[in-house]
C-alpha cells in the first residue's frame, strides 16, 4: 500500500494519520446570504483550520449533507475561486470537494492538489465533460473516491439494504480500477467508504471495522465521521455538540487503519492523533512520563 499520497504539489506522508480540515464555503443558515459574506466566512474557517494544525485543507462550496439542494456551477465557482486564490500560497495541500467536472478543471488549473469527489468521478456534464477524464488527464493530482448510495438530496430517504461492507468495497474497487485503466497511478488515490451517505446507523458503524477489508484493496483510507448524524443517534447530541463523539470515532478509525481523517474540529483531532501515535510507539517518547 502506498505510504505517500501523490498530489499536484505535495507528496503527503501517510505513515502517520493526516488531519484534513473541513472548510465549508457555504451559507451557515440563510440560503440568500451574499456570496461575499460566504467567501469571507470560508476564508476565516480556512485560517482557523490551518492555525489549529490541519495537514490538509478540504474546501467545498456545495453542501452534500443529506437533503441538500445542489447549487449552480456558476455559484459554486464564485464561492470557491477567491478562497482558493488566497490559500494556495499557504504551503499546505489543498483539496477541493466537488463532483462537477468543470469545477475540477478550473481548480486543477489553479494548482490545487486533490479532488475529493462524493460521486467517485462518475459525473458527466451536459457538455460531455466527465470527471474521470479531467482527473486522469491531469498530471499527478490526488483524488479521493467516495462511496455514496443514491444522491445527496434523497439518500437519507432510501438507505442501503443489507450489510454494507461488501458492496462498498466492491464499488470502490471498481472505481479504483477504472482510474487504473485510465493510467492513474495508485499512489494518487485514496478511498472513502462514505459514512452517512445513504447508509443506516448500523451500516455506518459496521464500516469502521470494515475498513480492514477496504484496505485489502491496497489503497489508503479516508474516514469522514466528523459530526455525522450516526454520532448524534448514539449520543443524543445535536450537530454542534458532537466534538467528543467525532474524536472518538476518529480514534477508532485510526485503530482500524484510516490514514486520513476529515474533520471540523482540527485541534481536538490533532491531539487525539498525537496520543494515538504515542500509544502505537509504545510510549517511547523523549519527554518521559
Amino acid at each position: 500500500m502506498p505510504t505517500v499520497w501523490t498530489t499536484t504539489r505535495h507528496r503527503i506522508d501517510l505513515s502517520a494519520p493526516q488531519v484534513m480540515g473541513i472548510v465549508n464555503v457555504t451559507p451557515d443558515s440563510f440560503s440568500e446570504a451574499p456570496t461575499s459574506l460566504i467567501v469571507a466566512n470560508g476564508l476565516q474557517r480556512a485560517q482557523t483550520a490551518l492555525d489549529a494544525g490541519a495537514d490538509i485543507l478540504d474546501v467545498g462550496a456545495e453542501s452534500t449533507r443529506p437533503g441538500a439542494s445542489p447549487v449552480s456551477e456558476q455559484e459554486e465557482w464564485a464561492r470557491l475561486q477567491p478562497v482558493l486564490k488566497a490559500i494556495l500560497s499557504w504551503g499546505v495541500p489543498i483539496s477541493v470537494d466537488t463532483y462537477k467536472p468543470a469545477i475540477m478543471q478550473r481548480a486543477l488549473d489553479m494548482g490545487v492538489d486533490i479532488i475529493n469527489d462524493v460521486w467517485a468521478l462518475r459525473w458527466r456534464a451536459a457538455d460531455g465533460l466527465n470527471a474521470e477524464h479531467v482527473v486522469a488527464t491531469h498530471p499527478n493530482c490526488g483524488v479521493c473516491l467516495m462511496h455514496m448510495n443514491g444522491e445527496p438530496a434523497t439518500m437519507h430517504i432510501s438507505p442501503m439494504e443489507g450489510e454494507a461492507v461488501a458492496p462498498v468495497v466492491a464499488f470502490l474497487a471498481q472505481r479504483a480500477q477504472a482510474l487504473r485503466d485510465q493510467g492513474v497511478a495508485s499512489s494518487r488515490v485514496v478511498l472513502d467508504p462514505g459514512i452517512g451517505f445513504g447508509k443506516t446507523v448500523a451500516q455506518n458503524f459496521s464500516l469502521v471495522t470494515g475498513q480492514r477489508v477496504l484496505l485489502e484493496l491496497g489503497y489508503p483510507v479516508l474516514a469522514g465521521w466528523s459530526r455525522k448524524s450516526s454520532l448524534g443517534a448514539v449520543t443524543g447530541r445535536e450537530v454542534g455538540s458532537r466534538t467528543y463523539a467525532s474524536v472518538a470515532a476518529a480514534c477508532l478509525a485510526m485503530q482500524h487503519g484510516a490514514q486520513v481523517l476529515r474533520v471540523h474540529d482540527v485541534a481536538a483531532t490533532k491531539d487525539a492523533v498525537a496520543v494515538y501515535q504515542a500509544v502505537v510507539a509504545g510510549g517511547d517518547l523523549a519527554a518521559g512520563d
